[in-house]
């Protein structure tokens, strides 16, 4: 029977969705792909996918022809900073100088509300470009940061997760809170935003050398009264940012110890970089279920280390990869990837690109609890995609004339794209990239 509505569409292409992270470059049964595919879409959820012949038999839409390109789930960052958009490509000899130097400065301005919104609005602009329909992102240590955040992203009807930074100590006084007002700062942010519309709050300590005992005490209040929401923040980066974070903290055996005391590991918990983990500190991540972020872009520009993908994995924590914008260097997800598979060379670690395309997707939406919702084409999940050309470039379609396998063309994608292999970005349903000036 033919499902008729006027608000169908159905996209076509050659569609690529992820059942589970696959084993191998030939672990076909990981993965569904369809080379003349069809998504259809009702509104804001997809409503069915698999051979175009199929699903144009079961609904009758607007067909939208993406062919020869690639549908797959809109891509998916875990870990970036919007108030740092000016902060990228900014020099410096290491994170605790580029901090200081740069990225401090630059989130003062974001107590100006017009600012805020100004940076927001291109932000998302970016995203969408990139291919990116997801992220979790810090905001500045000012109220006004997360409305613009959360704001912009409603107008967009964008799954946003992202919270104010909250630190008391070792920055600028410009950008302290206490531990009082970034209770109340964040408890407000949270009861305001958190399940509203596609809207999801990360409870945002920094880290731990710009929270004082007493604010780290708050985030266990928050984290107890708003079970539901997200906690991120910084974890073993830097061998200096670990240093100072001991001499802070010289009762806790290690970096970890610090945020277990405060009750801050979990499911939901986000640990940007995880780079210098012993055994006991992924053992704890992994018993607590707590997420390792990495930022590949953002380690090789900063210098901070090498992140040992199947160590971690071995050890049983779920493992994100994200950009880190503006410690990060670019924007793309492609590029991320590209980036995390040299670092796994460095480390001898084999890093397929079926395994690049399920981190970007559904892993990184397992890695959220988002599995549901995003990461996949499956129906009845939110209509997020993104249609990827391999050929954007002209040295990308002389490389596409030898491709002979689904596998090659993405690591194609993933070594040489970028916001040009994205030919549209779907957001709940709606093509966003094409209208952008």
């Amino acid at each position: 029977m033919i499902e008729e509505n006027q608000n169908i569409k159905i996209l076509r292409g050659r569609a690529l969705s992820f059942l589970r992270q696959p084993e191998g470059v030939d672990d076909f049964a990981a993965f569904s792909y369809f080379e003349d595919g069809g998504v259809a879409i009702k509104g804001s959820k997809i409503v069915g996918f698999g051979e175009f012949g199929e699903v144009s038999k079961q609904f009758n839409g607007e067909i939208i022809d993406h062919r020869p390109h690639l549908l797959l789930p809109g891509l998916i960052d875990p870990h970036l900073h919007f108030v740092q958009m000016q902060v990228v490509a900014s020099y410096a000899a290491n994170l605790l100088e580029w901090l200081n130097k740069y990225t401090f400065v630059e989130e003062q301005r974001f107590f100006d509300p017009v600012h805020a919104a100004m940076i927001a609005s291109a932000f998302f602009d970016t995203l969408i470009r990139y291919g990116t329909t997801s992220a979790v992102a810090y905001c500045s240590v000012h109220q006004t940061s997360a409305e613009a955040f959360f704001g912009e992203a409603e107008k967009r009807n964008m799954l946003m997760i992202g919270g104010k930074c909250m630190m008391d100590r070792n920055c600028p006084k410009a950008l302290q809170d206490t531990a009082q007002t970034g209770y109340d700062e964040s408890k407000a942010l949270a009861q305001k935003w958190h399940g509203r519309g596609r809207a999801k709050y990360a409870i945002t300590p920094r880290f731990a050398i710009t929270s004082s005992p007493e604010q780290l005490e708050s985030v266990t209040s928050l984290l107890k009264e708003f079970p539901d929401c997200y906690m991120q923040t910084h974890l073993s980066e830097n061998m200096e940012e670990i240093a100072f974070t001991k001499e802070l903290y010289p009762d806790h055996q290690d970096y970890l110890a610090i945020y277990e005391h405060y009750e801050m590991l979990g499911e939901k918990s986000l640990f940007g970089h995880a780079i210098h983990l012993s055994e006991r500190e992924l053992d704890a991540m992994a018993q607590s279920g707590s997420v390792a972020v990495s930022c590949p872009t953002s380690n090789l520009f900063l210098g901070s280390g090498l992140f040992d993908h199947d160590r971690v994995q071995k050890s049983g924590v779920s493992i994100a990869v994200a950009t880190d914008i503006g410690g990060g260097t670019s924007f793309s997800m492609l590029k991320t990837m590209d980036e995390f598979y040299k670092i796994q060379q460095l480390n001898g670690n084999r890093f397929d690109p079926l395994m690049a395309f399920y981190r970007m997707t559904l892993g990184n939406a397992k890695a959220l609890l988002l599995e549901k919702d995003i990461g996949t084409l499956a129906p009845e999940t939110d209509a997020d995609l993104v249609v990827l050309d391999a050929g954007a470039t002209p040295e990308m379609a002389l490389k596409m004339q030898r491709v002979e396998t689904l596998a090659e063309e993405l690591f194609l994608l993933q070594t040489l794209g970028d916001d040009r292999a994205v030919v549209e970005t779907y957001v709940a349903g709606i093509a966003m990239k094409a209208g952008l000036v």
